[in-house]
């Protein structure tokens, strides 16, 4: 798994790393259609297109917030070691197993790098989200998109088979998947780490795994398997302009990431993501609030004759019966800002779930634009 790196190679990372704004791939605001948007949205329009909670963090993280804001001018390293202490401990692995970065993004795009390269290829599901996609692409590593299942779920033995002949690289499951919000079934990822080729490493994305409800892949963490599970505290908890998340592996996986950028966290996030782990009942207050208003949503869409895929996450895909990009512009014409399109899909459009009065919005419009 060595990487040999020229000097244009280090040119070409340190300004990967130092400069979001000329490679904007670096985060999920990149991805979000509102970050192309001059000046910003206009006064009275939704935004439902980037997965955000619209709740915003708890009132717990609130207060840590507060508080740690006025000794702003303090480094407090402390705190990101509290950080990973209280997740891996939530998590039953060690601490060393847990690596804090700002959000999930940074964390997939460096195992890109550090995993993959020429004849190790970056297998993703198709569609889904793009992020390693567009790392890949930069370090000039080859992306196989392999398609979903008819159920859709990763489809691991087609990957597993990608995979085959590489001399590594990295099999990339965001579980449930974004954008269909679809999860792929636990004993298909024990079989895809145990019948993938040696040196590949599987990623596996759990940014929404605490909205679906559904087991988690830190225990094959646990079991020091070849895999990386990512985690971010934009979803559920809120935080998505906080930007804290991590990514958690065994350490040796972990260095490889660390090889590459040196990065301490934001004080603010580190105290508000540690602070909402601590709060009981807050993941399945919110699951249910989530999930009320995402299936109150796809059942009104139903009734009315759109095709929606069966979604456990804060967003579903609805066929729209017209080229996503056409309705994407329109919906923007109602100031209703909605996810963008896949390739794959090209009548689909991703819907984020917000307020039920934001959805109320939306729902409304979505009708006039599509009638």
């Amino acid at each position: 798994m060595k990487t040999t790196l020229s000097r244009r190679d280090f040119g070409k990372l340190a300004a990967l790393f130092a400069g979001a704004a000329t490679f904007p791939f670096l985060n999920e605001a990149s991805l979000a259609q509102i970050a192309v948007i001059p000046g910003g949205l206009p006064q009275g329009a939704i935004r439902i297109d980037s997965n955000e909670n619209p709740a915003g963090p708890c009132r717990e993280a609130l207060d840590a917030l507060s508080d740690i804001a006025r000794d702003g001018g303090r480094y407090h390293m402390n705190l990101t070691d509290t950080f990973c202490e209280t997740l891996a401990q939530s998590e039953n692995v060690k601490t060393n197993y847990v690596k804090a970065y700002a959000g999930s993004s940074p964390a997939l795009h460096l195992s890109v790098i550090a995993f993959c390269g020429p004849n190790k290829p970056l297998i993703t599901g198709d569609p889904g989200y793009e992020a390693g996609s567009m790392a890949a692409g930069f370090i000039g590593a080859k992306n196989i998109k392999v398609p979903l299942t008819k159920s859709n779920a990763h489809d691991v033995k087609a990957m597993a088979a990608a995979a085959q002949g590489s001399a590594g690289g990295v099999i990339y499951i965001a579980n449930p998947n974004n954008p269909t919000g679809t999860l792929t079934p636990r004993e298909d990822i024990e079989w895809l780490i145990a019948n993938k080729p040696a040196g590949v490493i599987v990623i596996i994305d759990e940014a929404y795994i605490h909205i679906a409800g559904a087991p988690v892949c830190t225990d094959l963490v646990a079991q020091d398997k070849d895999i990386i599970v990512l985690r971010t505290f934009s979803k559920l908890y809120g935080m998505a302009g906080l930007r804290a998340g991590a990514a958690i592996a065994r350490p040796d996986l972990l260095q490889k990431l660390s090889n590459y950028v040196y990065a301490p966290q934001a004080t603010t996030a580190m105290v508000a993501a540690t602070a909402s782990l601590k709060v009981p009942n807050l993941v399945a207050d919110r699951r249910k609030t989530i999930s009320d208003i995402r299936e109150e949503n796809v059942s009104f869409l139903k009734s009315k004759g759109y095709a929606v895929v069966p979604s456990v996450s804060n967003k579903f895909m609805v066929d729209a019966r017209k080229p996503a990009t056409e309705v994407i512009a329109s919906m923007r014409r109602e100031k209703v800002y909605i996810g963008r399109a896949w390739p794959i899909w090209p009548t689909h459009v991703r819907i984020s779930v917000g307020t039920p009065q934001e959805m109320e919005i939306f729902r409304a419009a979505f009708l006039k634009v599509t009638a």
